[in-house]
């Protein structure tokens, strides 16, 4: 990489897929300011969905290196928000979670060998060490619970773990005085109810179980009433591409329901809602956590990780009844919605709610072995949300 102002340290964010991407965008700025450090990104060819990285980086205007050259360059810190062939990579490793951290166990494949126990995703020894080594030097994690699942998993990599908070509900509790602009942008008067719905990825997914409930709500929720706002997790929009999902819920977005991009609008969705139908995803523990009434797809219990967050959150949502009227449930859920819960779920998502960019900035320049800048770091407001319009034919 040239040198235009005397860069002192050179940094690589290691982006898995577009979760990741949208990840480190909310830490980047902690560094990539600095003039004394110059940030690159690099995508590992481990991934089914590179792809999204790829494209994401390319859209960003970031400075992208290829694989081959990342990992002969010498670093000093590499941030990933993913895991998979970090030891490649020369230099401190500092890694996050791309969501609210663990709240389930990988997905147990169908296959002739027999049934082992599940580990937890990003938290396993095999995630988390190679060759006899643990991989990150700092681990950062949202909440002290997480260190207990840490120690169950790999107590080897304790020493390095980080309780700094989140940095994604930061921006979220950070863009609250923005709710009517948002709201605004979504098309959702002040006579309004707003309705997010949210569907993860794979066989599991609300939309995978449940794919005509989209459509029923936008034909029976009154359009003076409701605005609907769907968002779907980025690795749907990867795996299919996005004309093709556009395409999907072309009829939908012409009945009034808003689609957003994957890369960004959801948070700020959440900020603007009045109740959320979600299946089990970091965005329904972010939207329950800031105080929105929430109403659960059903899953599986057996799917949940005990005392997560989601858990947590389990115990006092209601969950969906696919035979019974949405529009029943979706008031109840906000009728029966208390403060309290909101609480609950918010002590078990964040031990350092607000303070997530203090810690992690503390914990990159240690890292660096740099002094840190004077002024404190700002966390950002999450930008106005921009919904697809319809599908041009």
């Amino acid at each position: 990489m040239g040198d235009t102002h005397g860069v002192e340290r050179r940094v690589v964010m290691v982006v898995h897929h577009l979760a990741g991407a949208t990840r480190l965008a909310d830490v980047a700025h902690l560094v990539d300011e600095d003039r004394r450090v110059q940030v690159a990104y690099a995508v590992p060819p481990s991934s089914a969905y590179a792809k999204g990285a790829h494209d994401y980086l390319a859209d960003a205007g970031l400075l992208e290196m290829p694989w081959s050259q990342a990992v002969e360059t010498p670093w000093d810190l590499v941030v990933s928000a993913g895991d998979g062939m970090l030891e490649r990579l020369s230099g401190p490793v500092m890694t996050l979670s791309h969501g609210v951290g663990p709240n389930g166990y990988v997905t147990r494949r169908d296959g002739p060998g027999l049934p082992a126990p599940r580990a937890v995703p990003g938290f396993g020894t095999q995630a988390l060490t190679m060759y006899g080594r643990v991989i990150a030097s700092a681990i950062v994690m949202a909440h002290e619970d997480h260190r207990r699942v840490l120690a169950a998993s790999c107590p080897e990599a304790l020493p390095a773990a980080v309780i700094a908070g989140d940095p994604c509900f930061d921006r979220i509790l950070a863009s609250r005085a923005y709710r009517t602009a948002y709201r605004n942008a979504l098309g959702a008067s002040p006579a309004h109810k707003v309705v997010v719905v949210s569907s993860h990825h794979e066989s599991g997914s609300l939309m995978s179980r449940y794919p005509e409930i989209l459509q029923s709500l936008a034909e029976t929720l009154p359009a003076e009433h409701y605005r609907v706002v769907l968002v779907l997790h980025p690795l749907i929009w990867t795996a299919h591409g996005k004309a093709q999902v556009r395409s999907w819920f072309s009829r939908s977005i012409s009945a009034g329901v808003a689609l957003l991009p994957p890369e960004e609008g959801w948070r700020a969705a959440l900020v603007a809602a009045d109740v959320c139908l979600a299946d089990r995803s970091s965005v329904v523990c972010y939207g329950a956590a800031l105080g929105v009434p929430t109403l659960l797809a059903p899953f599986e219990p057996d799917d949940v990780l005990p005392g997560s967050v989601f858990a947590r959150l389990a115990e006092v949502a209601p969950v969906l009844d696919p035979a019974v009227p949405l529009v029943g449930q979706l008031d109840d859920a906000r009728r029966t919605w208390s403060p309290a819960d909101a609480a609950m779920v918010r002590a078990h998502l964040t031990s350092a709610p607000g303070g997530a960019a203090r810690e992690i900035r503390r914990t990159m320049y240690r890292l660096l072995q740099l002094t840190e800048p004077e002024v404190e770091p700002v966390t950002r407001p999450v930008p106005l949300p921009h919904p697809f319009g319809p599908v041009a034919r």
